[in-house]
């Protein structure tokens, strides 16, 4: 096959591909930092030439112009995780929210989720025609094969990764070439809580384990305590700056994991340049479809999984909101419960919430006697196994009601511990 051609045909402009979408379509966007910025730019641009057109996305890096106020008539946002950026559109009806675990995203797109149209990033192919979805993998290949249209932004600066992340220019209806940095995003900063937090975090991992770990402060603080650790392996649904370090310091080396030795896996990236050029035709790192990399049965391959977690509050009996405030939509269930779950099925597997005692700046404690009204439930106490604070470690499993009150009262800040205490004797005994 001469891919050439038909790679030469299928370029085109971002103003030119959109004009494949048709009113009544739902478009499914790449997310996070494979996030088409271009193609979210236009369209918001030709907004009116679009009539109850559905975006489904998740977390999106970037402006966002299309989730603006001007757009609202033309564009209803669908999603299961909600972002900065789309945050306030969700609140204000011009989206709406579903609730559903990230690994089942794929499988869902074409029946639950209706998919027309898939708005997604690549990188400039190889010498074979192949291209790579690059730093989102997660459902962006699936959603590729399932659309009718398939738009791809071709960025000449995107790292070219492999594992599950090919798709070859004849499986594009069009190519819109552009020339940007992949949107970045900085080292959350590490303050004296979230030090604790990562020691006492750090204190659970043993050489040879095989982690997940998020983004943000606390994950970055735990990963800067793990520097005397060895063979650390890394299996998880991203990963950022923090990994990268530990692997030049050859303290992440996958040796003694019992799925992909040796491999970095992950189904998106996010982070900064430094990042991005670790990975870039990396040999070692394999990026897969959420639906593999989150299957818990997948997870639990990994002997000695540690999952790391954090989470807006937890009650007395173990039961963690991670997505809510009350009722209020903030973020979504991602792959937390998997995690829990795949770790605790692993042979030597661990799980663990993480967070600061406190938020609003000290006034609210995150250990609650209850949920707030109307909170939902990510994880339930059933699954709970290790709960952190900057304060301590509270082991939960196989724990009585009234001695997860005890274990999480003792880990809560010290202004809150007496009426947690008070709250407890009114909700729990009768």
């Amino acid at each position: 096959m001469d891919w050439k051609s038909e790679y030469r045909k299928r370029l085109t402009t971002a103003e030119e591909a959109i004009k494949s979408i048709k009113d009544g379509d739902t478009v499914v966007m790449s997310e996070c930092a494979g996030v088409p910025r271009k193609i979210i730019k236009t369209l918001a641009e030709h907004h009116a030439d679009f009539h109850n057109v559905t975006i489904y996305h998740m977390l999106t890096l970037g402006d966002g112009e299309c989730f603006s106020p001007e757009c609202h008539d033309n564009f209803h946002h669908l999603t299961n995780f909600v972002g900065v950026n789309s945050r306030q559109a969700i609140w204000n009806g011009a989206g709406s929210f579903f609730p559903a675990y990230f690994k089942d995203i794929p499988e869902m797109l074409g029946k639950d989720i209706p998919c027309d149209v898939a708005a997604i990033t690549v990188t400039e192919p190889g010498s074979d025609g192949y291209c790579s979805v690059s730093l989102s993998c997660d459902y962006a290949v699936a959603a590729a094969k399932k659309a009718r249209v398939v738009i791809a932004e071709m960025n000449d600066q995107l790292p070219f990764t492999s594992g599950g992340t090919l798709l070859h220019v004849t499986e594009l209806t069009h190519i819109v070439p552009v020339n940007y940095t992949p949107p970045l995003l900085q080292p959350a900063k590490i303050g004296p809580v979230e030090e604790a937090i990562g020691r006492n975090c750090a204190s659970l991992i043993k050489d040879g384990d095989t982690l997940q770990l998020g983004i943000g402060a606390i994950p970055d603080a735990v990963l800067a305590e793990l520097k005397d650790k060895k063979h650390l392996g890394i299996h998880t649904e991203m990963f950022s700056d923090g990994v990268v370090d530990l692997v030049e310091a050859g303290v992440i080396d996958g040796e003694c994991k019992t799925l992909h030795k040796g491999k970095l896996v992950a189904t998106f990236l996010m982070g900064t340049r430094k990042l991005y050029d670790f990975v870039d035709c990396n040999p070692n790192v394999a990026l897969y479809s959420v639906n593999y990399v989150n299957d818990p049965y997948v997870i639990a391959k990994n002997d000695n999984m540690v999952a790391i977690n954090s989470c807006i509050e937890v009650d007395l009996q173990g039961q963690v909101a991670s997505e809510t405030m009350g009722t209020k939509q903030f973020s979504g269930t991602g792959g937390q419960v998997d995690y829990v779950r795949g770790a605790a099925m692993s042979k030597g597997g661990r799980s663990i919430m993480a967070m600061p005692s406190t938020a609003a700046k000290g006034k609210v404690s995150r250990i609650v006697a209850t949920l707030a009204p109307g909170a939902a439930v990510t994880t339930s106490r059933n699954d709970v196994d290790y709960v952190i604070t900057e304060y301590g470690i509270a082991h939960l499993k196989g724990k009585t009601i009234a001695q997860r009150a005890e274990a999480l009262i003792a880990i809560a800040h010290p202004d809150f511990r007496d009426q947690l205490r008070t709250d407890y004797e009114k909700a729990y005994k009768f």
